[in-house]
């Protein structure tokens, strides 16, 4: 689903290769569209968070191997 404007006053809704004219829509699409557009916003938001922990929880694993290296392993 993708938003683009077919002229800059008129929001146009791209889905399945299929274009339309936002504002002409019911507002009951107009609505599934604005829940499409925050669960779309939310899973960029989750993606970049999920992001943010791989790289603090690969910094942890480094730290650990660091201090681990002065440690004897059991046999």
């Amino acid at each position: 689903m993708v938003n683009t404007p077919l002229n800059e006053n008129e929001p146009v809704l791209t889905f399945e290769d299929k274009k339309y004219e936002l504002k002409k829509l019911p507002k009951e699409i107009q609505e599934l569209v604005k829940g499409m557009q925050v669960a779309d916003a939310q899973l960029r938001m989750h993606e970049d968070t999920i992001k943010v922990l791989a790289v603090g929880r690969q910094h942890l694993a480094m730290q650990l191997k660091a201090k681990l290296e002065s440690v004897d392993p059991i046999n």
